[in-house]
């Protein structure tokens, strides 16, 4: 006897793919140029998804093209697109208009999280937070974390790693004149006995944390980070690594990009994971504002 399966609805449609031929229409004014796309669904043109590429046009037929993401295409009732004049201002503005438009199929940049890092205080490692502690100017803060809890993780991994010892790190108590359990085991080299110093222990762990050393802003204030794409121009103003906004006129770009360069409101780590290498680096032009 043939036993019938129920079968979920939801399931049977992914399966099935059709070229959303409503949205053909779509691709005739998609430049192969890089910028930012938006799908938009039913309901008062809300967004359903934000992305970015250097090729909007080619990024764009890859998701038409993709049976997987058939159910997005059927309630996507438009595409629109802004151009930039390179990667890393697709990359800002897609960033910012995922916080402010908060689209249904993001998952990642949705919102602005309370961040933690780590700091030495007193000789020992403490989590701070960005409500109380300034991420773009404060010396010496090593990782960017969502939680105190992904912070203390990161630091038992790299414990793990470099075999420090968690009671001295403060992770975890040592009994009066033993050592900790994981010397025992030899995961850890014994500066709570006595096997190594406790400053070349310090010195062992502030190698260790150089790898996440979060980067203070290397200005007094704001600047503007200039980007060409043929005959597109942008000049991207930043401060505290927090983007504030872009000018596109470049005879006038210095005078409008100064008028945008307020106090940024606090520090945003995905301004900060864009803009570090190409600004630490040398290789963005910068105009100081």
């Amino acid at each position: 006897m043939q036993l019938h399966q129920r079968r979920r609805t939801e399931f049977d449609e992914l399966r099935v793919y059709e070229y959303p031929e409503h949205l053909r229409t779509a691709m005739d004014g998609m430049p192969a140029a890089p910028g930012v796309y938006v799908f938009h669904g039913q309901e008062g043109d809300l967004p359903l998804y934000i992305g970015k590429s250097v090729n909007l046009r080619h990024r764009v037929l890859s998701h038409l093209r993709n049976p997987e993401e058939a159910l997005m295409l059927r309630q996507t009732q438009r595409i629109s697109h802004i151009r930039t004049a390179g990667e890393i201002g697709a990359l800002l503005l897609e960033a910012s208009m995922i916080k402010q438009q908060h689209p249904l199929l993001n998952q990642k940049l949705r919102r602005s999280r309370q961040l933690c890092s780590l700091q030495i205080q007193d000789g020992k490692l403490a989590v701070v937070y960005s409500r109380d502690v300034d991420f773009a100017t404060e010396p010496d803060l090593y990782g960017l974390f969502a939680s105190r809890q992904s912070a203390l993780q990161a630091l038992r991994d790299l414990a793990d790693m470099q075999k420090l010892c968690y009671g001295v790190l403060g992770l975890e108590k040592l009994a009066q004149g033993k050592p900790c359990f994981r010397a025992m085991l030899h995961y850890c080299a014994g500066a709570c006995r006595g096997d190594e110093s406790r400053e070349d222990h310090e010195e062992r762990l502030l190698n260790a944390l150089e790898a996440l050393r979060v980067s203070c802003w290397p200005y007094q204030g704001a600047v503007g980070l200039v980007e060409r794409h043929g005959d597109d121009y942008q000049m991207h103003v930043v401060r505290n690594w927090t983007y504030l906004g872009s000018v596109s006129d470049p005879k006038t770009a210095t005078r409008d990009a100064r008028k945008l360069a307020r106090m940024a409101a606090g520090f945003d780590a995905d301004g900060y994971k864009i803009l570090c290498r190409p600004i630490l680096s040398g290789t963005a032009e910068v105009v100081l504002l």
